[in-house]
């Protein structure tokens, strides 16, 4: 026995601990990565703050996770809203563009974020104070040929309020309304839902320059219902069980007067 033992080559045995040892370390890996992603869909962040993997509330220890507004004044805890991927966005900006697919809950159901929602909001108050201005410039100059070019500031003022104060505000009223009609609802995740739901708006804004009111009317028609359709079919999903169709069709009616906001005063 010895002697078979002792014939086994020495690579082999060498060989084979790294990859007991890289197997046993895999899955607390995976664990821990998993686990900082679970807990993204409370606001405020709990504990006070963003917990690092490797914590004991990130691995399951006894310290109890508890939601408190402490989170809110500590920019750690917005760190991992902001840690997404660029496929990620990507993904479900494509999602938001297509409503009727109906899989964006699913892709933020577990991992929200606000990357996307913030560079979304800001990228369109640029888009309608700049494109806004040279619309309005066109369209009188159609009609008013030597109509001197006008840069009005008061368009990034109402762009900044109408976008920001929107994508913050509506969602957060959605929110406690749920919860007082005690249906299940996460304010992250509403944040997420409607901070997407505006990326239709800056295609169209581009497209709104030409100066054609036909096509202006149908090209802002088209983005407003389907960023209401957007809204309502993942808002109903979160009143499952629930005569709520009242609050969903108010969401998408909502959706819809922000996008006639948009045609009646940036490209009047």
């Amino acid at each position: 026995m010895d002697e078979g033992y002792n014939s086994l080559p020495s690579t082999h045995l060498l060989g084979s601990v790294p990859a007991v040892v890289a197997d046993d370390k895999r899955p607390a890996v995976d664990e821990a990565r998993t686990g900082s992603h679970s807990n993204l869909h409370v606001f405020p962040p709990a504990n006070g703050g963003y917990q690092a993997p490797g914590t004991p509330y990130e691995t399951g220890g006894n310290e109890q996770a508890t939601t408190n507004w402490k989170g809110v004044l500590s920019i750690s805890s917005y760190s991992p809203y902001f840690n997404v991927d660029t496929d990620n966005v990507v993904d479900r900006i494509l999602s938001s563009m297509n409503p009727l697919q109906g899989d964006f809950r699913r892709k933020i159901d577990s991992y929200p974020d606000l990357y996307g929602p913030v560079w979304i909001s800001t990228t369109l108050v640029f888009m309608l104070a700049a494109l806004g201005n040279c619309g309005t410039y066109l369209m009188n100059r159609k009609s008013v040929p030597d109509t001197a070019w006008v840069f009005d500031v008061n368009y990034v003022n109402w762009a900044a309020s109408v976008v920001y104060g929107y994508a913050l505000l509506v969602p957060v009223a959605f929110y406690f309304l749920l919860q007082y009609f005690g249906c299940s609802a996460s304010l992250t995740r509403f944040w997420c839902l409607w901070g997407y739901s505006l990326f239709i708006f800056i295609p169209s804004s581009l497209l709104l320059v030409f100066p054609d009111e036909f096509l202006r009317w149908l090209i802002i028609l088209v983005a407003g219902a389907a960023s209401s359709v957007f809204i309502g079919i993942n808002l109903k999903s979160y009143t499952e069980g629930s005569d709520m169709m009242v609050m969903c069709v108010s969401a998408m009616v909502l959706q819809f007067v922000l996008a006639l906001f948009i045609k009646f005063f940036f490209y009047a």
